[in-house]
């Protein structure tokens, strides 16, 4: 078999050749299976162009994937319902057609169904291609026709993906309002698109976006995948807000929930033909046991046919730029991942490992890349599972970036000991470590660390204390130390070699509170599942501080373009709680400490020349007490009773700051 370059890259590998041929043999063989007479992947992708309804001249084309079903039925306004005076004709093995004469015949905006027979059930079912799905006033789901006098234009061909450093915010439509709602794709096209601009941002990450039937799922129960959410408006809404996003200079990427489907299946894919086994494996192999969803068989060629179809669609119908991989690590383990600790090369190549889901991953990514090159994929895995960034010719799965998923860990865990207690070796090994050749994003929190059960960084550090001290006249204890450390902890998770940064919306100013969606548990209110943007804006609150910090923070690392470069410790006292560490031109120190500031710290740096603080969270803009001159000049020269040239400086307790060679 070939040398594939990953062992050289990881030479840790080496003892698992065999797994990457094993591996790339099987993605060689599933690729020649599915491209048959040479069709490239592009044209492979194209269901959504064959399947579903589609208008013709004189009428509609109606065509289903159902290789089991006895028979099926299209139904719904047009015909009252009428269950047996439209039938579908099947075409060859596994699909099924019919054509309706006029193009009045189907309304815009009319419900419709299929009546799929089984044999021995006969079930009203959503098309599997659905392009739009809304819920009734009797909570019934159903098709909607599509056919809109305005077509929507798209303005953006000029439009360049940014993929070197991406600066993500992610965010979920629905919440993104202050008012106890659900919020609309126009709310957040005029209200929120140009807050990320203003923060620095480069990367929009929209969650939710795939039809699902419960909104409190936060859209990983996905039961139409060719669905925009109707919870949030319009086809045509979404379709704006991309394009406006790009006229912002901002990337669009979308949170793709290929790695479970919700088990309905009056409103899902579900036993669609009446069997288990047309999408998802069937007994416990088919079963999540954490999500109470099912788990697709990606080895069948139509189910591949469907999910890349999907991949492609959201590409090109939506202009979205790519895509972050939910549930990879529990796809690519026949266990999920569950309470494995991933400690050493031989857990992530076994008999657990499943080969036919990193072959999807794999040609997904491939996909991706003819459809659009350059667009971002990024993987939500926590095993690290080695080539998860390494191109796909190079024996990897091809992802461009890996979700730094040990951070916010390690974050949730530090924060429950004091921080006068804290590693600072472990903290910098934790920032640092990663594979070889693979780009991270960076984070200390997502949605993840928000929602019921669980609490933002903001509220573990100040809890009930954010409830009355939160104005900037009151000097609290408790606040002030969580303010200095909401600043620091983001100040070092950014800047310590990570390619790209994600932020959940409202986290950057300290958003209190957890993430609870309306239901039955919580009478079913909205007050947890919204953003209190006023917070941050309404002048008297220290919230503002943490937003101002935030944008500063983003716009300096985007505009040094300084993100994924290496960096050089300088300096580790665990005992003085001490870090300092080197970044090209740029110096960062970071003292820890609760109490003891540093009158003259002595920093070696080897290297002669001039030293200027250009930013630093203790400035007043930041709420600070402002006790660093950014006006004075910091020699580089010999320090006394030492070998090494470096500088003497002022850093005061729990205070980060930043240095630029002049």
């Amino acid at each position: 078999m070939q040398n594939w370059k990953i062992l050289e890259i990881d030479p840790l590998l080496s003892d698992f050749k065999s797994d990457i041929d094993l591996r790339m043999k099987r993605y060689e063989t599933q690729s020649k299976r599915l491209l048959q007479d040479k069709m490239s992947l592009k044209d492979f992708a194209n269901g959504y162009n064959y399947y579903g309804l589609h208008k013709l001249k004189s009428g509609w084309v109606f065509r289903e994937w159902a290789p089991n079903a006895k028979n099926l039925y299209l139904i719904g306004d047009f015909n009252n319902w009428d269950k047996h005076s439209h039938p579908l004709t099947r075409v060859g093995d596994e699909d099924w057609e019919i054509t309706i004469k006029g193009i009045r015949t189907l309304p815009h905006n009319s419900r419709y169904k299929v009546l799929v027979d089984t044999g021995f059930s006969i079930q009203e079912r959503i098309p599997l291609y659905a392009d739009r799905v809304e819920k009734n006033k009797e909570n019934d789901f159903a098709a909607i026709v599509q056919n809109p006098r305005k077509k929507f234009n798209w303005t953006d061909k000029k439009f360049k993906i940014n993929k070197e450093n991406p600066f993500i915010y992610e965010a979920h439509i629905g919440m993104a309002t202050e008012e106890e709602k659900i919020g609309t794709y126009k709310e957040f096209e005029r209200n929120i698109l140009p807050k990320i601009k203003d923060l620095g941002y480069n990367t929009v990450q929209l969650m939710a976006i795939a039809m699902h039937p419960y909104y409190g799922s936060f859209g990983y129960q996905v039961s139409n995948y060719f669905a925009p959410s109707s919870w949030f408006g319009s086809n045509y809404d979404l379709k704006s807000l991309v394009n406006k996003a790009h006229s912002l200079g901002l990337n669009v990427i979308m949170d793709l929930v290929h790695s479970h489907a919700v088990k309905n299946t009056r409103e899902g894919i579900n036993e669609f033909d009446g069997t288990v086994y047309q999408f998802f494996h069937e007994g416990n192999e088919g079963e999540h046991p954490d999500w109470n969803s099912k788990l697709f068989d990606y080895n069948k060629p139509g189910v591949a046919h469907f999910l890349l179809s999907n991949v492609k669609y959201w590409l090109e119908e939506y202009h979205f730029d790519g895509f972050r991989f939910d549930g990879v690590t529990s796809m690519i383990y026949k266990d999920h991942g569950r309470g494995t600790r991933f400690d050493n090369y031989s857990k992530y190549f076994s008999m657990n490992t499943d080969i036919e889901s990193i072959n999807y991953l794999q040609l997904a990514n491939e996909l991706i890349q003819e459809v659009k090159p350059g667009a971002l994929t990024i993987a939500e895995d926590m095993s690290g599972m080695p080539g998860m960034c390494i191109p796909i010719e190079d024996g990897g799965l091809g992802f461009d970036f890996r979700l730094a998923m040990g951070m916010p860990d390690y974050w949730d865990n530090t924060l429950q000991i004091t921080d006068e207690f804290w590693d600072l070796g472990k903290m910098w090994y934790e920032m640092t470590t990663k594979r070889p050749e693979e780009k991270r994003i960076a984070y200390v929190e997502s949605h993840d660390q928000a929602i019921v059960g669980s609490k933002t960084v903001m509220f573990r550090l100040a809890d009930q204390e954010m409830y009355w001290h939160m104005n900037k006249d009151d000097r609290n204890i408790i606040v002030e130390r969580a303010t200095a450390l909401h600043k620091m902890i983001r100040r070092i998770t950014i800047s310590t070699g990570a390619e790209g940064y994600m932020n959940f919306m409202g986290n950057e100013f300290g958003h209190p509170e957890r993430i609870d969606f309306p239901r039955e548990g919580n009478n079913y209110s909205y007050r947890f599942a919204r953003r209190q943007w006023s917070l941050a804006k309404n002048g008297l609150l220290r919230y503002e501080y943490l937003n101002n910090w935030d944008r500063a923070m983003v716009h300096f690392m985007k505009s040094n373009n300084i993100m994924g470069t290496d960096s050089f410790r300088l300096w580790l006292d665990n005992d003085r709680k001490l870090l300092a560490f080197r970044k090209e031109d740029f110096v960062f120190i970071f003292n820890w400490h609760p109490q003891n500031s540093y009158s003259k710290f002595a920093l070696p740096i080897n290297d002669l020349g001039n030293f200027k603080v250009v930013l630093d969270t203790d400035q007043k803009e930041f709420g600070g007490l402002d006790r660093i001159d950014h006006s004075t000049i910091y020699e580089s020269k010999n320090l006394e009773n030492t070998d090494y040239d470096g500088i003497v400086i002022y850093v005061p307790s729990r205070t980060a700051l930043v240095l630029k060679k002049i």
